[in-house]
């Protein structure tokens, strides 16, 4: 925790030496004695660790943490002198959460091998210090997760347990008391709503001793997980207009995204948007009664909260994507990044030969996009 008045991670991001930019920020209280939760905090941990091993913290986890636990092709965001963000870009899939919530349960041993100083699990997932309490709390105390206490990089929580959490929903709790380790990944505004389900549900569920054999109950579990999706958006196939468009350039006025110009391609089962600008063309295809998946290099996206450490221009992300007409006047595609938790919906209003796109991104608190506009080429 770094006592200042201002988390500096903003302010920080928009510098191209990350380093000195955090240690220019003023610190108003003596270390340890204020709670300030800061990404760039931790980014200096991550810039620190790669200064003394001369590697990245990425490469020097990868033999020591990563392959030990059988964790693949684990990528990290990095600042532009090629220190990882440490406070967040790292993509792994959820069952690497639930690998390294159970080896911090084995006190650091995965398989029999320790990997983490069984010490120091006992040091970093201890309280050391008390966050603040809200002006206004909503709720007591004692069933706040945000006020049990913080460690070396985790948060305490409720029932004895301890957990490493990420914005909108990224979890790994690790609960000693009823040995069990429970990871999450998903996209929620209410992040204590989250973790209130699981003390509800599947913490009276947790007994003692092993549950007997249901095969019955087994099988409909089965079943409802094989038949998990994300719904479609609701709209109509098709409209009148689609034929009357369908491969005509669109010219967009200045933008800041630097696009050119769009064409939609209306086709029987998908339809594609292309976007231009000076150096190629991005194209996503989006199915109308399934999801299209596919990859785009489309600048913007996916969505962010952090500016800092973006993937490089043209790198590929996986994409599924429908588009829906909402009425005769009203494309609206939803591109989903799968390797994430978020979403853009995509809206274009068509006025004659006009039309406007907006981009809302599922992440609230993301950088607004520009509206674009463009009138049909003659």
């Amino acid at each position: 925790a770094v006592g200042s008045e201002k988390e500096p991670t903003g302010a920080m991001v928009k510098e191209e030496d990350w380093v000195r930019a955090f240690l220019a920020h003023s610190i108003a209280h003596p270390p340890g004695s204020v709670f300030q939760y800061s990404s760039a905090a931790t980014y200096m941990c991550s810039a620190i660790i790669s200064k003394v091993a001369g590697t990245s913290m990425l490469d020097y986890l990868i033999p020591r943490l990563f392959e030990p636990l059988g964790i693949a092709e684990p990528t990290w965001e990095t600042c532009p002198r090629g220190s990882n963000t440490g406070g967040w870009g790292l993509s792994v899939p959820t069952e690497a959460l639930a690998k390294f919530g159970q080896t911090l349960l084995q006190k650091g041993k995965w398989n029999g091998r320790e990997v983490i100083p069984a010490a120091w699990v006992k040091e970093a997932t201890a309280f050391h210090i008390q966050q603040p309490e809200p002006a206004q709390p909503t709720r007591p105390k004692a069933e706040n997760d945000w006020l049990q206490g913080y460690g070396y990089q985790f948060w305490r929580c409720q029932h004895g347990g301890f957990r490493g959490d990420g914005a909108f929903g990224q979890y790994t709790i690790v609960l000693p008391e009823q040995d069990v380790v429970i990871a999450m990944t998903g996209e929620s505004a209410n992040m204590q709503g989250q973790l209130d389900l699981v003390w509800k549900y599947l913490l009276p569920a947790i007994k003692p001793e092993p549950l007997p054999a249901d095969k019955r109950t087994m099988a409909r579990l089965q079943m409802t997980l094989n038949n998990l999706g994300l719904p479609l958006p609701a709209g109509q196939p098709t409209s009148p207009l689609a034929e009357k468009i369908t491969g005509k350039a669109f010219r967009l006025a200045a933008n800041d995204l630097g696009f050119e110009n769009i064409t939609f391609y209306f086709r029987k089962d998908h339809s594609v948007a292309a976007f231009g600008d000076a150096q190629e063309t991005y194209a996503v295809a989006c199915g109308q009664t399934t999801w299209a998946h596919g990859e785009t290099t489309l600048p913007g996206t996916p969505p962010r909260i952090i500016s800092g450490g973006a993937p490089e221009r043209g790198t590929p992300h996986p994409v599924a994507a429908a588009g829906v007409w909402k009425d005769e006047q009203t494309f609206e595609m939803t591109w989903r990044y799968f390797h994430t938790p978020h979403h853009d919906t995509i809206t274009a209003k068509f006025d004659g030969d006009k039309v406007e796109l907006t981009v809302v991104p599922s992440i609230a608190r993301a950088a607004q996009r520009p509206v674009l506009r463009g009138q049909l080429s003659a």
